[in-house]
């Protein structure tokens, strides 16, 4: 599955659209991750639990959004967007990732 930001594909040629599709991840945090992290983590002034917890949320909403349009038979999704939202209120620290963009089918150009 090709994966791009534009709304574009350099030497593509987009033969089908077939809709949003998007793909969701939530990470929990407590006490304890916070406290732990805050004090035997934090390699050159970064918290590095946290970043990986991020990118683990980030590939499962990827694989979820790629899931679906591979429904649709695309083989590619443009417009692609990251979004990370604290819930926070009753949630406590929770992060929503969200991933979304276009599905598309697409083909080489012949050169």
């Amino acid at each position: 599955m090709l994966l791009s930001s534009t709304s574009t594909l350099d030497n593509k040629t987009i033969i089908k659209y077939h809709g949003l599709v998007h793909g969701e991840s939530l990470i929990g945090s407590n006490i304890y991750k916070d406290l732990f992290s805050g004090v035997r983590d934090v390699v050159r002034g970064r918290t590095t639990t946290y970043e990986e917890e991020l990118q683990e949320a980030r590939d499962d909403a990827i694989k979820a959004m790629e899931s679906k349009a591979e429904e649709y038979g695309a083989n590619g999704i443009i417009g692609l967007k990251i979004s990370y939202n604290n819930l926070g209120g009753t949630m406590g620290n929770t992060i929503l990732v969200n991933v979304y963009g276009t599905a598309v089918t697409f083909k080489d150009k012949i050169q």
